[in-house]
């Protein structure tokens, strides 16, 4: 699925209206009855006080439109108009005269925090405040009215995103933002619901299909797209019948040190349950013993030290290699991969110390084979790319390194972003139960196992993370969050790709309110 700038999603409105031969005002009363349809199907008529806020653009006009079907409805609403400023836009005020038709009383006029409304923690928020056009600061009555709506602990119902967020920079206070219990955003999801800086102000969020063109949305190129079951399954490589373990690659694990062997294990293990035909894991001579012992499946190298790396040298012929995991960051262990970086044409998946190795000796970037995958968590990549102020300049940071070494940047977290060129993608799976030890070593094995079958460094990336992601989400079904480790994510891999051909179950047919008719 895409994700659209607001500058995309105002094109796509006007294109929209254009195609279809209607105004501005019918789109915007088709996104409301949508909110409308979607309140109504989970309410059917209670009458819990529902407080409707409005600005006075193009989302409090939508506000208005939903207020308006909702008194219909026979629904108890209250609605505010929240006069931040003099100017009004053209819907705002079509939907604001047409309120009369259908009330008696005019929405209540705030114009300073001294007229507040009370709302009980059993009541609804409809926040129509400000949506994505906010391009000035929310002025300092506003932002009490948002710390109001907070303090009420009301069900808070945000229309296209919570008020006082923009959508491609992070607020400079908490209480410049409305805390969304629930958001509803029109079309396509906002990249802001998935970075660490401004996820938490909608607890969850929703999209609603508003009828944009199809061909608009199917033909015009995003800075991101959102990366979930349907965008990976037709990437997904069918084993063929008479196929052998040769046909499946071979994968190639260097890393490890005294007493973090067991990185290593992890990361061969997930690339042979990703699929690879062959791993080898080349580690210290103390990672021997434990290795051949807990992971039978896989062969060993060693180098002739015996508790860290200090030479890379090896005679077979993997199809990618990947490095880093539990490596160290010794001196003899850098002149060893600098050794190697300088040789190795083969493909590369470098993680953990193997990026901070590269981020001690940047010059050792220009060495990196085209499309090599960087793996980061936060502290390494900061290590890599310096401090940023806020996410979005941490991804335009990611980008421009990108770019200048033209390598595939894997921006670990809730919702994993991975970089290439100008372009980000947003996996949607995983759970916090991936906050443990391990489970990047885990990633690492199946981006290496992936790339090894054939897979492009960048598809293999985004599905690797997908079905890690996935994997996770399975296995906390039984472990939940705090119990699950790094190898049940392997464990459970096997029912990803099981998974990936079910068919959702069809959820029963419930008819669409009429908005005109109670």
């Amino acid at each position: 699925m895409k994700i659209f700038s607001k500058e995309q999603i105002y094109e796509g409105d006007k294109l929209t209206a254009k195609k279809q031969e209607i105004t501005s005002t019918d789109l915007m009363e088709r996104a409301a009855t949508q909110i409308f349809n979607w309140m109504h199907l989970r309410m059917q008529g209670a009458q819990v006080p529902i407080h409707v806020f409005c600005g006075i653009g193009n989302n409090g006009g939508d506000g208005l439109v939903l207020g308006r079907h909702l008194i219909t409805h026979g629904y108890n609403v209250k609605m505010y108009v929240v006069n931040y400023s003099d100017t009004r836009s053209k819907d705002f005020l079509i939907n604001y005269d047409r309120i009369k038709n259908v009330s008696k009383e005019w929405p209540l006029l705030l114009t300073d925090a001294n007229e507040l409304p009370e709302i009980k923690p059993d009541d609804i928020i409809v926040d129509a405040i400000f949506g994505i056009g906010l391009n000035r600061p929310v002025v300092d009555w506003v932002k009490i009215l948002f710390q109001h709506l907070k303090a009420s602990k009301a069900f808070t119902l945000a229309i296209d995103l919570p008020s006082g967020l923009f959508p491609d920079r992070v607020p400079e206070s908490d209480k410049d933002v409305v805390w969304a219990t629930h958001t509803l955003s029109f079309q396509t999801p906002k990249l802001i619901f998935f970075l660490p800086d401004t996820a938490k102000y909608t607890v969850q969020w929703e999209v609603l299909d508003i009828g944009i063109d199809a061909e608009y949305l199917h033909t015009t190129p995003t800075d991101y797209e959102l990366i979930g079951k349907m965008e990976m399954l037709p990437v997904y490589q069918p084993r063929q019948k008479f196929s052998n373990k040769g046909s499946y690659g071979h994968a190639l694990i260097v890393g490890g040190s005294y007493g973090k062997i067991g990185a290593v294990t992890l990361a061969s293990r997930a690339a042979l349950a990703a699929g690879v035909g062959l791993v080898t894991a080349y580690v210290p001579k103390c990672g021997y013993t434990p290795l051949q012992a807990s992971f039978p499946e896989a062969m060993v190298l060693t180098d002739a030290n015996e508790e860290i790396l200090t030479n890379i040298e090896f005679s077979i012929q993997p199809n990618v290699i990947a490095f880093g995991v539990g490596v160290g960051t010794e001196e003899k262990t850098i002149t060893a991969f600098e050794n190697f970086l300088k040789t190795n044409t083969t493909p590369l998946v470098v993680d953990a110390d193997g990026i901070n190795i590269l981020a001690k000796k940047k010059e050792l970037l220009k060495l990196l084979p085209e499309q090599t995958v960087l793996t980061p968590h936060p502290k390494e990549l900061e290590r890599l790319i310096g401090k940023w102020d806020g996410d979005f300049d941490k991804l335009e940071k990611t980008k421009a390194l990108s770019k200048k070494y033209n390598l595939v940047i894997v921006i670990k977290g809730a919702n994993t972003i991975t970089v290439y060129q100008d372009k980000g993608y947003v996996n949607t799976t995983g759970n916090p139960g991936l906050a443990t030890a391990g489970t990047g070593d885990v990633l690492t094995g199946i981006i290496t196992g992936l790339i090894a079958q054939g897979y492009e460094p960048l598809v293999a990336a985004l599905f690797a993370i997908y079905l890690h992601g996935k994997s996770a989400d399975i296995a906390v079904e039984d472990l939940g969050y705090q119990s699950l480790i790094a190898s049940h994510v392997i464990e459970t891999l096997g029912e990803v790709y099981i998974d990936l051909f079910k068919q959702p179950e069809q959820p029963q047919v419930e008819e669409e309110a009429e908005p005109n008719k109670k």
